[in-house]
């Protein structure tokens, strides 16, 4: 038997409008339809399935049990339609957009993707920093680089990393008060810094007593890019994670003083719609990107 025969698709499909607009009137002005063929379609949805899926109740609708359960996975099917013709009409040729915590795509995404591009040449790769959280229903993005305290419902979602925290300056400036020798040194430079926590934090597993906040600081807003580019001009000191900054340090054009560290409660996230787990592009985006960092923590 044909699907068509099997399925009532065009019903199915002015469901999923319904139940995603609790409106009638606004699924029929989204699909170009009449409201009295909304409700003739949502009819012979119900005849077919022998039970109701809306409640008709004074100027709203209310969806039934029965709709409940049955919303999920239409809603996954044609999602999965859309991927499949989107993906048919593009061809070998594929375009991955991935969204990031601004940080992470300035400071490290940005430059190891090329590793990506060149085991992968047909996948483009468009890159969008931002710090709200990717709505994948409203936007375009195929992941995205997460921080935050995960997992979140409805997404796949890969944990990535945690970082160490520690006070990071330019030997320039370290040589303006003969070095920085102790943790107390650090009371005499001035702090790249709008959280005095963090500080407190280091200050504490460094055995002394959290600092005055009487305590010289440039404040650039907890934007550790904008902190690490502060920092290596000379301005202050700034409480930065290593990982970010490898390259500066193993050039000499910053340093770390200390090995005390204090480790962040928030995770780096890898997710994406559960629905696209099989994608081609987005697997071959989450092996290279998990390979990667663990090639970078390995020592």
């Amino acid at each position: 038997m044909k699907l068509s025969r099997q399925l009532p698709l065009n019903a199915l499909r002015v469901f999923e409008a319904v139940a995603r607009l609790s409106s009638f009137t606004k699924a029929g002005d989204e699909l170009g339809m009449t409201q009295t063929a909304v409700s003739y379609q949502i009819k012979l949805l119900e005849e077919h399935l022998g039970e109701r899926l809306f409640l008709r109740l004074p100027r709203r609708i209310e969806m039934t049990a029965t709709g409940e359960r049955l919303l999920p996975k239409v809603s996954e099917a044609f999602t999965l339609l859309q991927e499949a013709m989107s993906g048919a009409a593009r061809g070998d040729d594929e375009i991955l957009e991935i969204h990031s915590s601004p940080t992470f795509a300035s400071q490290w995404l940005a430059r190891t993707l090329g590793g990506f591009q060149l085991q992968h040449p047909n996948i483009a790769v468009r890159l969008l920093r931002g710090s709200t959280l990717t709505d994948f229903n409203r936007q375009t993005a195929d992941v995205a680089i997460r921080v935050g305290r995960g997992p979140w419902p409805g997404l796949t979602c890969r944990e990535l990393i945690r970082l160490a925290y520690t006070p990071i300056l330019s030997p320039k400036l370290a040589d303006t008060i003969g070095g920085v020798n102790e943790p107390a040194d650090l009371l005499k430079l001035p702090w790249i810094s709008h959280d005095d926590l963090r500080w407190r934090y280091w200050f504490q597993l460094a055995g002394l007593e959290a600092p005055p906040k009487s305590a010289r600081r440039l404040d650039a807003l907890g934007v550790l890019d904008l902190e690490a580019g502060a920092a290596l001009a000379g301005h202050g000191v700034a409480m930065l994670s290593p990982f970010y900054v490898q390259d500066d340090l193993l050039s000499g054009r910053l340093i770390r003083p200390f090995d005390i560290s204090w480790t962040d409660d928030n995770t780096y996230w890898l997710v994406y719609p559960q629905t696209r787990g099989n994608q081609p592009k987005i697997k071959a985006f989450e092996t290279w990107l998990t390979a990667t960092l663990e090639a970078e923590k390995a020592p």
